[in-house]
């Protein structure tokens, strides 16, 4: 009997399990390669919250990130934060797979594998922990994230725009201060966690690209980028400084890139 795709997408969204999570999303992944999934396409989709099993969350205002990555306890600090990042990416990818339907295939394909690597990078990330002597629950986190998909569960429109072109480029506009701690810091790991966060750069273009794109799709130039801001005041959507080379090759045009800066200035 062939399994159906939403229905088994929502398991392997909702298990909090990171092992188990990774070892069920390669199977269905190739599941989906190989055409073996159908699609019930009135299928109907649930929200619930969805954190991992070991993480402790806290109010975003209680979480101080260390300026410098000047000691192993610091580093750790820094490196788990952002691999708690991409944990809840591979959610954000999950989650738009699961919870819209009828749309072209490519879609759920651009999604797929974008948590393919959203996984790689989070698992890049735990083995720097684990090098280090920590790993992932040993900090606490924020739910900012998951408080994004909340909000935009009833709009295609909203997710791409808010989460994936929006919350995903902030990544991008933080991605080279991190570097630049990760330089100024005497630790035999440094040069390694500048590798990484290489890759994941990279990588995370091509996610905000494709975040771009589905809200082209899903917009139809109804609004402007600067009106999701105002309409979604309570996220913040750009860095504080803007990566504006990054943002351009992530589909933003240097003009819309200005006035973001302007806007949260």
């Amino acid at each position: 009997m062939q399994k159906e795709f939403f229905s088994e997408l929502e398991i392997l969204l909702y298990e909090n399990n990171q092992t188990r999570k990774f070892h069920h999303f390669q199977n269905f992944y190739e599941d989906f390669k190989c055409q073996k999934l159908i699609f019930n396409h009135n299928h109907i989709s649930i929200f619930k919250k969805n954190i991992a099993q070991n993480i402790t969350l806290e109010h975003p205002t209680r979480i101080r990130r260390p300026k410098l990555a000047n000691s192993t306890h610091a580093l750790a600090k820094i490196i788990h934060s952002i691999a708690h990042i991409e944990f809840s990416a591979i959610n954000l990818a999950l989650d738009a797979s699961y919870r819209f339907k009828n749309l072209p295939l490519q879609f759920y394909q651009d999604w797929l594998e974008v948590a393919d690597e959203e996984i790689k990078h989070f698992k890049l990330l735990n083995l720097a922990l684990e090098e280090l002597g920590y790993k992932y629950g040993d900090f606490p986190a924020h739910d900012n994230l998951e408080a994004a998909l909340e909000a935009t569960k009833d709009s295609l429109n909203f997710r791409m725009g808010i989460v994936h072109r929006g919350l995903e480029a902030k990544g991008l506009d933080a991605n080279p201060y991190v570097v630049k701690k990760f330089q100024s810091s005497n630790h035999p790991i440094k040069n390694l966690l500048i590798e990484y966060f290489n890759i994941i750069l990279n990588d995370e273009i091509k996610h905000v690209k494709k975040g771009d794109i589905w809200w082209n799709f899903a917009n139809k130039n109804k609004y402007d980028f600067i009106q999701l801001c105002t309409l979604f005041k309570q996220f913040s959507l750009a860095g504080k400084k803007i990566n504006i080379q990054a943002r351009m090759k992530a589909g933003f045009k240097k003009e819309e890139c200005e006035i973001l800066e302007k806007f949260y200035s």
